[in-house]
């Protein structure tokens, strides 16, 4: 059995460290390399850096920061926001991104996975998707849509189908982002996240609603969830990384553990 993970994320916003509450309300809460620093040495598996405002301001990432921030941490590390194509994808890899995460452009263009996936391997593809649940009286069999444009645009698109489209087209793993968990604290969407995970072959990272560490467990274990991404309960100091996986351990959670 593969070791799950847990994974940081760094929701940038005009080079700033932001974070939000379903997906409003973005504030700024700091220095998105010091925290990829402090992150990396408190034993995080993996970092995830989104430029949340780039595929909504029609603008290509921010590589200098991406550069900046690679520059500080020797785990694997994954980008995404503003890759409309094969051109962007590199791009990052050159600015020291091991994995590219197409979200928005992928929905509009679905074959954009396929082309990334030949140019830098389907191990570095990945397709993050954020979802809402269905509003009464939409005709979605799974009971959960997906949005673009940071939350802005409802797609009429099943989740669980797309996900399953997306492995199809190559890409290698799977962010399942639920905006209605978002900032909240409260856990994540463990029910979206098992049927997706119970669809697919490709790795699943749980995102959205990570608030203590049993949050994660129960991802990793009800869920099926291959990883567990936090953002809130680590930038505001509620917990370390350390701290997290020590509590996973004591669940015997298969975890990479630094001595």
């Amino acid at each position: 059995m593969l070791s799950k993970r847990v994974i940081a994320c760094l929701d940038v916003k005009d080079g700033r460290l932001a974070k939000s509450i379903k997906f409003v309300n973005t504030k700024e809460i700091g220095d998105p390399v010091e925290k990829a620093r402090q992150y990396y040495q408190d034993g995080l598996d993996e970092l995830v850096l989104y430029d949340i405002t780039a595929s909504s301001d029609k603008r290509d990432i921010m590589i200098e920061v991406v550069e900046k921030v690679a520059s500080q941490i020797f785990i694997p590390f994954s980008v995404g926001g503003g890759i409309r194509s094969v051109q962007d994808a590199t791009k990052l890899r050159m600015a020291g991104a091991e994995k590219i995460n197409v979200n928005s452009a992928a929905v509009k263009d679905p074959e954009l996975i396929t082309r990334c996936s030949h140019a830098i391997g389907a191990q570095s593809t990945v397709l993050s998707m954020d979802v809402l649940r269905v509003r009464a009286g939409r005709a979605i069999p799974s009971g959960y849509e997906i949005v673009i444009n940071g939350g802005r645009t409802r797609m009429g698109i099943d989740a669980v189908q797309w996900a399953v489209r997306g492995e199809a087209l190559g890409a290698g793993e799977l962010v399942v982002n639920s905006i209605d968990a978002d900032g909240t604290l409260e856990g994540y969407e463990i029910k979206l996240t098992r049927m997706v995970a119970d669809s697919v072959g490709i790795p699943v990272i749980a995102s959205g609603g990570a608030g203590k560490p049993e949050h994660l467990y129960e991802v990793l274990s009800e869920g099926r969830a291959d990883a567990a991404l936090v953002a809130s309960m680590v930038h505001y100091g509620e917990y370390t990384v350390g701290e997290i996986k020590a509590y996973l351990n004591t669940r015997d959670v298969k975890i990479r553990m630094r001595y």
